[in-house]
């Protein structure tokens, strides 16, 4: 299992990210030594460049989009591309549009787990405010392979959700205000590790098949699957796949699909809400078309004098209205059901 030497700040946040960073980096020294990786969450269409280019605005750091292969440098912040995954290795960057995990790209899972496996002890983990729980699983892994990890305080957080879920499963090295944490990181990359531990084979294992299916754009094997966990009774939101379980006793639950898709506990229920809700849109769809095919054959009946027919049609029309009204209450309770409860462990 590969370890560097390298200084690795791993830093991913959500909701009000944009805000926070730009008061953290504002914090760091110009003469860091290490590379930071940020993970924001945004939608498809940002622009990475521009994002990148106002946070320099508030640093002495170099900052830069990340790009594939590019070399890892110090002195740098990097931005995660907007749709896209970004994985760390020894010396390069890796960054490719490969399968959603926790229903993000880019995913603060994705990027933590690659750090915590090539990096080990010498990676950082900070979480700052957002939503979901995105990230949690990465913390752990930090945490397990050596590394430091460290969240911005809940009551210093814009939106505390993302923070309180990470404290809540992770016993975390640091709870500070982003105040407090640029010195705090500063010290922290000064100091150095403290212990060189071995990356657990779980975390190396799931990072290798994550690496092989974002850059091969290959399916994983059933073989690399069935080795890191057991299949479960599960099937894929995404892509309707066998769903594995890839966990340790004691350690959060994971899911892993052959397609490469990959969720925690919360976000596989999450994508299995979304999921129903679009089939129950397409029923509900239908059962309006149906309604108004009938009320449009009940009506031309009529017209041609043929009365029995015509009520025949609308009494079923009026059946159809009764089932339509109750998958309507139907989606209304599902659209608003609170199903993001964080995971639990073993």
């Amino acid at each position: 299992m590969a370890e560097t030497n390298k200084k690795i700040i791993v830093i991913g946040a959500s909701a009000g990210g944009m805000q926070a960073l730009t008061r953290l980096l504002a914090k760091l020294p110009e003469s860091l030594e290490a590379s930071v990786f940020i993970v924001l969450h945004l939608s498809s269409d940002s622009s990475s460049a521009f994002l990148a280019k106002r946070l320099g605005q508030f640093t002495t750091l170099s900052c830069k989009v990340v790009e594939h292969l590019k070399p890892i440098e110090p002195g740098t912040v990097y931005m995660a591309q907007a749709d896209m995954q970004l994985l760390l290795k020894e010396n390069v960057m890796l960054v490719t549009r490969g399968p959603r995990e926790n229903q993000f790209r880019p995913s603060i899972d994705t990027l933590f787990r690659s750090a915590a496996a090539y990096h080990g002890a010498n990676t950082t983990g900070v979480i700052l405010t957002g939503f979901m729980t995105d990230g949690v699983v990465g913390m752990e892994h930090i945490k397990r392979s050596g590394g430091i990890t460290v969240v911005q305080s809940p009551a210093d957080a814009e939106f505390p959700v993302l923070p309180q879920n990470v404290l809540q499963k992770v016993e975390v090295d640091h709870v500070v205000t982003l105040d407090e944490m640029g010195e705090l990181l500063a010290d922290l990359v000064k100091r150095g590790s403290s212990s060189a531990r071995a990356v657990p084979s779980d975390i190396w294992q799931e990072a290798q098949i994550a690496e092989r299916i974002m850059t091969n754009s290959n399916m994983s094997s059933i073989e690399d699957l069935e080795n890191a966990g057991q299949r479960t009774q599960y099937t894929c939101p995404e892509c309707g796949g066998s769903l594995w379980e890839i966990s340790q006793p004691g350690t959060m639950k994971r899911y892993r699909c052959h397609s490469g898709h990959a969720f925690n506990q919360s976000s596989l229920l999450h994508s299995m809400n979304d999921a129903l809700e679009e089939t129950l849109w397409v029923a509900l769809r239908n059962l309006e078309e149906r309604r108004n095919i009938m009320l449009h054959i009940s009506q031309s009946d009529s017209d041609s004098g043929r009365k029995r027919w015509a009520s025949m049609q609308e009494d079923r029309a009026e059946e159809m209205k009764v089932h339509i009204e109750r998958l309507r209450e139907l989606l209304a309770r599902v659209s608003h059901a609170d199903d993001d409860p964080i995971e639990e462990a073993g």
